[in-house]
């Protein structure tokens, strides 16, 4: 048989993990799976909503329309037999194949050599250099997920050293009901008719937890639900459990109404994106709002990993569907310590409203003080921000003042694009695991504003969808600005910055302008 013209999947090189011990190959016959992500359909239009008024399909067609080419699906399968590898999964409209099979099958399909790895306490499948794939099928692939296994993300959010006790909030510290007075969220809706996905990449919640929270605060409690992807399942026990029940509580206390389904995936690049493309695509429990508190610094991605995100959270906003991504804990760098600066991803997408933290001051429902979150000094952490290397910058930022990136001159996407509290010290109050504590960080964000999207959808009649070009466009007083502080090489300031973007929300202003940037379109409701 002749040789097999192979070509190298772009974007797909691994670097070798750094401080990590070889423990050797793994074994021939360890089963493999992996996920690959194929590119959209040629023959309909191109999906295109980076404007103020954007309307979204409906997921039953969407899959259809711009799911997987099914020649490009047969070819794959084709593929994946050749190569004595089982296809386990195929869904056209995310455009996913998963194929599994012994690990020396893999290694020969994709071109790649699989070792294990002992990092820290963990040993991981991990592989280095490029993937390829025939000639044949490579136009077809956009990424190839899941040979590696090591963790791709962590959850941006930090504990309070205060500790509170079950019938008390700790000075200064808020409940999510308090803060949603303070940002003025709309009353008289409680997100009713809505669906919230919350990501998560490990821990769990306790139901006990959750009857126990929302009955201190007097707030019924919300339809809460578990869907596994890729094998993830609610686990709680350890540490990653407070940003489970963060997450949960924070939205369900704001929007009791909604339903919060929380999407259990692994902790690798697979399962972060199978855990939002299948959440974008479920067509049973349709949500319309997505909150994700994890990530990690765009560079830490392979290209092709981040194209496959990039492209499940389009899919979610062509759907009509909010996605609140957490911006970083770290800082200017992201937690790198290379002197450079760098975003988190998937904040850093286009189609993310990126989420960063301040420090709240407030006098019962009024705000006096408002800063941007930096105790970096304290090691105690401080809101992400600045400009991306990888995502140029959208249309909807481009008269909003973003700088080029500090270290490239890269005329990138700026993040994040909205805030909220973050800082510990003045964060949320919260039960995990039977103890009442106060958590912060931007991961208290994403929720906090998934809440105000799941009311906002409510109080309009519509879902509020790709919300960032309209928020560009508000007037400035939907938002409360930010204009004290830094986040180290970025500083705030009156309009837009690279710490606390167009500012904390100013709910009843934003649902306001909302629906009068809806009516005024063309005269009807488009959205």
């Amino acid at each position: 048989m002749p040789a097999e013209n192979r070509l190298v999947i772009a974007g797909s090189e691994k670097k070798p993990i750094a401080n990590a011990q070889l423990t050797g190959p793994i074994p021939v016959d360890e089963t493999v799976t992996a996920t690959i992500v194929l590119r959209r359909r040629s023959d309909h239009p191109p999906i295109a909503f980076d404007s103020a008024i954007t309307v979204p399909h409906v997921r039953e067609e969407y899959g259809v329309t711009h799911g997987a080419d099914p020649k490009d699906v047969q070819a794959i399968e084709a593929f994946a037999h050749e190569h004595n590898l089982t296809v386990s999964e195929r869904d056209p409209a995310r455009r996913v194949i998963k194929v599994s099979g012994a690990a020396e099958a893999i290694q020969s399909a994709f071109g790649t050599q699989l070792q294990q790895n002992k990092v820290g306490a963990g040993t991981f499948r991990t592989r280095a250099g490029a993937l390829s794939v025939p000639a044949s099928i490579h136009p077809a692939i956009v990424a190839v997920l899941g040979l590696d296994n090591r963790p791709i993300a962590k959850p941006h959010f930090r504990r309070g050293k205060q500790q509170a006790a079950p019938e008390a909030t700790p000075p200064g510290t808020f409940t999510p009901a308090q803060l949603a007075k303070v940002y003025n969220f709309p009353s008289g809706v409680t997100g009713a008719g809505q669906t919230i996905a919350i990501i998560e990449l490990g821990g769990g919640y306790r139901t006990a937890d959750l009857k126990a929270y929302f009955s201190s605060l007097n707030i019924k409690e919300p339809k809460i639900s578990a869907v596994s992807v890729d094998g993830g399942i609610n686990k709680p026990g350890g540490d990653a459990d407070g940003e489970v029940m963060l997450d949960i509580e924070v939205a369900g206390a704001i929007a009791p109404g909604a339903t919060i389904t929380v999407y259990f995936a692994p902790n690798t690049d697979q399962g972060f994106h199978d855990a939002i493309s299948t959440a974008a695509h479920d067509t049973v429990r349709k949500p319309s709002i997505i909150s994700i508190s994890w990530g990690g610094p765009e560079e830490s991605w392979t290209a092709q990993a981040r194209d496959a995100m990039n492209a499940a959270m389009q899919d979610a906003a062509a759907m009509g569907v909010t996605v609140t991504v957490a911006a970083g804990d770290d800082g200017s760098t992201d937690g790198v310590s290379d002197g450079k600066q760098h975003v988190d991803f998937p904040a850093a997408s286009p189609f993310a409203l990126a989420c960063g933290g301040t420090k709240l001051t407030s006098s019962g429902t009024k705000i006096p003080n408002e800063q941007v979150w930096n105790e970096l000094v304290k090691s105690e952490g401080s809101t992400g921000g600045g400009v991306s290397n990888f995502f140029p910058i959208p249309d909807y930022q481009k008269t909003a003042g973003v700088p080029k990136n500090l270290d490239t001159g890269f005329a990138g996407r700026g993040v994040p694009d909205i805030c909220g509290d973050a800082d510990p010290e003045t964060g949320y109050v919260v039960r995990v695991d039977g103890k009442t504590q106060v958590i912060g960080g931007t991961s208290a964000v994403a929720p906090l504003w998934a809440a105000l999207a799941a009311l906002l959808n409510q109080q309009l009649g519509h879902p509020i969808g790709f919300v960032n070009p309209k928020l560009y466009a508000l007037p400035a007083a939907s938002f409360f600005d930010i204009v004290s502080g830094n986040n180290g090489d970025y500083k705030a300031g009156p309009g837009w910055d690279a710490c606390t973007g167009l500012g904390s929300p100013n709910g009843v202003a934003i649902g306001q302008a909302l629906a009068g940037t809806v009516a005024n379109a063309a005269g009807a409701p488009i959205f």
